[in-house]
């Protein structure tokens, strides 16, 4: 009787497989299953050529791609590019209550806040703070399109309000950047009421003659459109943005007739009397600052 427990005496023991490559040179395969320790995102494709880009030399160019377009950037990306020397006081935005009406469009809009928290890493599209631009000071707001495409809900508008009183308590203008697609409409009538909530506060600085500047970015649209965006002293806007309140697709489909060139963008508005001036990137800190400059002694003298 065999025992099938004991291996045979003429067995051999099992080869360990491991493919043609261990067998032949054991070394090389370690060299071959190294992953390169490489970000995936370290190349970017420009929107207008399709080439393939560094990311370091983008994030140094400010986001704008060799074609000249000014690729849209974040809230502190942006705070850091606006201030001197990329140093601000961060200023807290106010908390509000969340998902008042108990929204859902299929997924429940406190997951969906949740979501767009955790990837951005604050609490809503806005973002304040406090330094000098070109050696003015200023209080700056930004808003981010990357935050739920910049929708103006309550958040932002008590964002805004507080950015504009902080301006009034420390006498220096308010800047704001605007990037939006419109109300947020998981907020319905309340969002809408931050048009004129805002409006009120832009009031509050010209009622002791502080400057107020916007400077429009891509996109622009909706209830900012019709509200604080066109509402400043001095409207600047990055080449080639989106500025209206109904896109250009919703304007045709309306009308039914086809938009001149470059319809609702930066260098059209110009052209038309809505923007005081198209700035690049690179440019608006120093174009900013002189502006402030210009506008605070005027308001000093004013006094």
């Amino acid at each position: 009787m065999i025992d099938k427990t004991k291996p045979a005496a003429d067995a051999k023991p099992a080869e360990k497989r491991g493919g043609w490559l261990s067998r032949f040179a054991p070394g090389v395969r370690k060299i071959v299953n190294r992953r390169e320790a490489t970000p995936d995102n370290l190349w970017v494709k420009d929107p207008d050529s399709g080439e393939m880009l560094y990311r370091p030399d983008l994030e140094a160019s400010l986001w704008v791609t060799p074609s000249g377009r000014h690729m849209r950037i974040d809230a502190p990306t942006r705070l850091a590019a606006t201030f001197d020397d990329g140093k601000y006081v961060s200023i807290d935005t106010p908390d509000v209550p969340e998902d008042p009406l108990k929204f859902s469009d299929g997924k429940p809009y406190k997951d969906r806040l949740a979501a767009a928290r955790k990837a951005a890493g604050r609490k809503d599209t806005m973002a304040i703070g406090f330094g000098t631009l070109d050696g003015t000071p200023a209080v700056v707001i930004v808003q981010d399109f990357t935050f739920m495409g910049g929708s103006l809900g309550m958040a932002a508008g008590e964002a805004f309000i507080a950015a504009a009183r902080e301006a009034v308590k420390r006498g220096v203008p308010l800047v704001c950047y605007t990037a939006a697609g419109g109300a947020r409409m998981q907020e319905g009538a309340l969002s809408l009421m931050q048009m004129a909530r805002t409006t009120l506060a832009i009031q509050e600085l010209k009622a002791v003659k502080l400057p107020f500047v916007v400077v429009l970015t891509d996109p622009t649209t909706g209830g900012v459109t019709a509200s604080y965006a066109m509402l400043g002293d001095v409207h600047l806007a990055e080449p080639g943005a989106l500025i209206g309140f109904a896109g250009p697709r919703v304007i045709e489909a309306t009308i039914r007739e086809k938009l001149p060139p470059g319809f609702q963008r930066a260098e059209y508005l110009q052209e038309k009397g809505m923007v005081d001036k198209v700035v690049a990137r690179a440019d608006l800190p120093a174009t900013l600052g002189r502006i402030l400059s210009m506008l605070m002694d005027g308001q000093r003298r004013a006094a």
